[in-house]
This record gives structure tokens, C-alpha cells and sequence, in this order.
């Protein structure tokens, strides 16, 4: 019974990076899929040092660790990755014994660019080097012009990126 636990950088409701993860969750074939949360406070040492680490982040690390493989779908913001997300990252190094630890990891991204946010993948890989994880190489899935690729329902209907995010959840089933 594998478990995938879906971290989308965008906070948005009717976020494509969240319709992404979704359409990964359902292509992978996973008997069970939650969306972590990420609406954390900033991280802030002394809010650390004055109540210790919000239950919110302590929530989210005990997703992480319960799942068998995380998928992580980022926008684009100013060739980065959302402060949200960086955030998260930061709160989940202050957890004792890191969750991300040879944890199969896919990233995705879905933007309204050109790119697709290939520069916010490129930052996201960056930022999850302490981390230890298993981050799958390829292949890789970058949906440009985002707000043409699904449908209302949030159904990914580009017929290319539908496969190469089935390819990528191959790959990733693969690493467990």
C-alpha cells in the first residue's frame, strides 16, 4: 500500500502547481495521497526559542515520514521558488531527525512562462540538498503557459505534459 504525500509551493486555491500534483497522484496509482500544508509561520528563531516548533511544521514532518515518497510541485516566482515553500524548508530543518532523509523525492512546476519554471526546479534542487533526500533526476516535468494546460476541473489536458508526468511517476515508483 504505497502512501505519496504532495507539497504544492503555491497557496492558491485553485493553484496548477496543486491541479498538478493531483493529476502525478492519480497517474502514479497511490493508495493513499495527502497534500501537506504549508501555510506555516515565517520561520523565526525567536518564536522557535519562545514556543519551539509550530504543531502545523511538527504535522508536515510526520507526513513526510509516513509517506513513501513525496512529490514537491513549485511556481516560478522571480526565478525562484515560492516563499512559502523555502520557508517550510526551513522550518522542517529544525525538526530532530530529518524526515526528508532518503526519501524519494519528484519535483514539478507548473508556470504561466515559457520555461514552465525550469529556474525554480533548478532552486528547488538547490534547497533540498541538506535534506538528504532521493530527488528523482528525471524525467522532467515543467508545464509552461499553465493556465492552458488544464481544464476547468483542474484535469492536466496537454497531452505531452500528461506524459511526461507519467513517465516521471514510473520513475519515481521505480526508487521505492
Amino acid at each position: 500500500m504505497t502512501r505519496l504525500l504532495g507539497i504544492s509551493g503555491s497557496l492558491r486555491r485553485a493553484s496548477n502547481n496543486t491541479h498538478l500534483l493531483r493529476n502525478a497522484a492519480e497517474l502514479f496509482g497511490a493508495a493513499t495521497f495527502t497534500l501537506g500544508r504549508i501555510d506555516l509561520p515565517l520561520y523565526n528563531g525567536d518564536l522557535e526559542a519562545e514556543s519551539g516548533v509550530p504543531e502545523a511544521v511538527q504535522d508536515l514532518c510526520r507526513d513526510i515520514a509516513a509517506a513513501d515518497a513525496v512529490i514537491i510541485a513549485t511556481p516560478e516566482y522571480n526565478k525562484g521558488v515560492s516563499g512559502a515553500l523555502k520557508n517550510a524548508f526551513d522550518w522542517i530543518s529544525r525538526i530532530k531527525g530529518n524526515p526528508l532523509a532518503g526519501k524519494p523525492v519528484a519535483i514539478m512546476s507548473a508556470s504561466a512562462g515559457r520555461s514552465g519554471g525550469e529556474r525554480a526546479q533548478y532552486a528547488l534542487r538547490h534547497c533540498l540538498v541538506p535534506f538528504d533526500a532521493r530527488v528523482l533526476n528525471g524525467p522532467e516535468v515543467l508545464v509552461a503557459r499553465s493556465h492552458e494546460a488544464f481544464d476547468a476541473e483542474g484535469r492536466l489536458i496537454a497531452e505531452d505534459y500528461r506524459d511526461f508526468l507519467g513517465r516521471q511517476m514510473e520513475a519515481l515508483r521505480a526508487l521505492i
